[in-house]
């Protein structure tokens, strides 16, 4: 990183450059931390710790979404990363399978399953990094307020040219090292559970035929998703123990039961289909550690979680959800199933179990 200060018209250092010397501190103080780490000791966003960079290894993107989306399968296999406050999910696969409406897009293939929201796509970046292993290329795509949204890593497999070529055809015009966030989005305000029609929510509900009208169903009746649930009755939706989601993954371990693991954020929701194996506690963190699949959990965090049975043309399909104090939606988990398929008995009886006995 460049030491050059730039001065403003008070003949004193930019605010860049502040930050620019408070990073370089924080770094020599505190080696190896990464930079979301490192954003929240400054009281920064990562994205504009990213920015600071710009001409030094990174390069700002424009937003034209869509069309960098739609390039991503020419860059072979890479590793992509979804999290949010509490949970990273990584997968390492292909992009492919890519559409998009008009704001959204989807990855559909079966290693990289993506639900993507353009709408809180305001920043990208491609990063080249220095590790021991040698330069890191990534892709990073940051909220409004610079929380990261989604990250993708070159792999050794990656095509390096269709990256640089990828990069080249998306560099934004300014290049420049300052940023200019938002604040960020407050949830919205519950409505008081007394102007819910909640005969009407319940029979909603029971007329579902697909889990996807699900959300359509909460924005049409103004309802929290916590809130639904508390609302619609026990049979179709049911408080569990936080420790739960824990528990589940330990039994679709031990059993090799095929699972659907989904995290997200405001931008992105990403998808582990299969079976998981090998389960880690490590400095706080509860973690799978599979080959081609990563989650790092804080497990501590999940404050309330719920079962919840949604019917469809296939059947009833059983999620387990969790939340955080703040009632934001961590992750959530069902057992790996296609569109026209009745939801896994074995995954059925897993969650009847854990209501059962209070887990």
């Amino acid at each position: 990183m460049a030491d050059t200060v730039t001065l403003d018209p008070s003949g004193t250092p930019s605010g860049a450059d502040k930050l620019r010397q408070r990073l370089k501190a924080l770094r020599q103080d505190r080696p190896g931390l990464r930079a979301r780490d490192a954003a929240t000791a400054l009281g920064v966003s990562e994205a504009e710790l990213l920015a600071l960079r710009c001409g030094d290894g990174v390069t700002r993107l424009d937003t034209r979404w869509a069309d960098f989306v739609k390039a991503l399968p020419d860059l072979g296999e890479v590793m992509a990363l979804t999290r949010n406050e509490h949970v990273v999910h990584e997968k390492i696969g292909r992009f492919g399978k890519v559409s998009v409406f008009g704001n959204k897009g989807l990855v559909l293939n079966h290693d990289i399953d993506l639900r993507l929201f353009f709408d809180r796509w305001h920043f990208g970046f491609a990063a080249e990094d220095e590790t021991k292993s040698g330069i890191r290329h990534s892709l990073q795509i940051f909220d409004s307020d610079g929380t990261a949204v989604h990250k993708i890593y070159l792999r050794r497999e990656s095509d390096l040219d269709a990256y640089r070529g990828l990069v080249d055809s998306h560099r934004a015009d300014d290049q420049g090292s300052g940023l200019l966030v938002l604040e960020s989005v407050e949830p919205p305000i519950e409505r008081p559970d007394g102007e819910i029609d909640t005969t009407g929510l319940r029979r909603r509900w029971l007329d579902l035929r697909d889990v996807h009208d699900f959300f359509g169903m909460l924005r049409d009746f103004g309802v929290g998703r916590q809130q639904a649930f508390r609302l619609v009755g026990t049979d179709l939706a049911q408080p569990v123990a936080p420790t739960c989601f824990r528990t589940a993954l330990e039994r679709a371990a031990e059993h090799r039961l095929p699972i659907m693991v989904f995290v997200g954020n405001p931008g992105a929701i990403q998808i582990h289909t299969g079976p998981i194996s090998r389960l880690v506690d490590m400095r706080g963190w509860f973690n799978v550690l599979d080959p081609g699949f990563n989650l790092h959990l804080r497990a501590e965090r999940i404050a309330t979680a719920w079962v919840v049975r949604k019917p469809t043309d296939d059947g009833t399909v059983t999620s387990l959800e969790v939340f955080d104090a703040q009632g934001i939606q961590i992750a959530w988990m069902f057992g790996e199933r296609r569109s026209g398929q009745p939801e896994r008995g074995d995954w059925r009886a897993l969650v009847e179990s854990l209501v059962e006995r209070g887990q």
